[in-house]
């Protein structure tokens, strides 16, 4: 499957209506008149707010495993995916009170559950929103009492994190690895910065090399690979991720997705394994 790669936003820029701030945290304790609110224990702004559930009508509305999220910038953008497409708008904080608006999205079907659980998101998210922070936890409210709640999700490190591979790009052109080599987390990356070394799995061969990481850079050294033989889409997708090796390679980091880029437009998307899978 062939995609373009996405850039830091999952939707392009919105112009900004006034920059955000950070809520009150519920609960806290009022200040003297006219003082500032006090600061809540996680920050709006600046945070992957993962969606847990979504409750409509009374009824509690558990997310899909598609990682749903939203994020607020300080320059008073509203961004995120809601479990298929996504998202961005215009976003405004007064008090507890963000308001979402301009919303465009992409248009992309992913099955009549994860369909319909995004427009209702999509409804709930644009317009007022009562705006709650206890500990790691953020809950929206609409003007009708539904509600999203929301975790906060810290962004994965470079080191120690099974990325597992989803692509390989050519020119920012994405193409999705082959099934039986992205199967399972088989196709993965582990880079250990203390050690100067990466290691894993191209999809069929196992890999080992130097890494030394820099600031926003790493430079590979020359690949050590077994010498196995997998299906012609396999072995392709491998050898252009080979010579990604012994070569000097940017990247970055995009919450939990990893993108490596190197000479000629040649690079790679991966993905932060979960618990569960960073086991297998």
């Amino acid at each position: 499957m062939h995609t373009q790669r996405k850039t830091l936003s999952t939707v392009g820029a919105v112009s900004a209506a006034a920059a955000l701030g950070l809520l009150t945290a519920c609960g806290a304790d009022k200040t003297d008149a006219g003082a500032a609110p006090a600061e809540p224990s996680v920050p709006v702004t600046g945070t992957h707010w993962t969606v847990d559930s979504f409750t409509s009508g009374g009824k509690k509305i558990d997310a899909p495993g598609t990682k749903a999220y939203v994020s607020f910038d300080k320059k008073g953008r509203a961004s995120g995916n809601f479990g298929c497409n996504g998202f961005g708008g215009v976003a405004q904080i007064k008090g507890d009170t963000i308001t979402v608006d301009k919303i465009a999205k992409t248009e992309m079907s992913c099955g009549d559950e994860i369909d319909a659980l995004e427009a209702k998101l999509t409804e709930a998210l644009n317009g007022k929103l009562k705006a709650t922070v206890k500990g790691d936890k953020l809950t929206l409210t609409t003007a009708k009492g539904d509600s999203i709640t929301l975790t906060s999700e810290p962004p994965a490190e470079l080191a120690g994190t099974k990325w597992l591979l989803t692509a390989v790009v050519e020119k920012e052109v994405a193409t999705s690895l082959p099934e039986s080599a992205a199967k399972d987390g088989k196709a993965h990356l582990v880079f250990d910065e203390k050690a100067g070394t990466v290691s894993g799995n191209l999809g069929c061969n196992t890999v080992n090399a130097e890494a030394k990481v820099t600031d926003g850079k790493i430079e590979l050294g020359t690949p050590r690979l077994t010498r196995k033989m997998c299906d012609d889409d396999v072995m392709k997708a491998e050898q252009n991720l080979v010579k990604l090796f012994d070569s000097t390679v940017t990247y970055e980091i995009e919450h939990r997705t990893l993108h490596l880029t190197g000479k000629d437009g040649l690079g790679l998307d991966a993905h932060a394994a979960d618990a569960a899978d960073a086991k297998k």
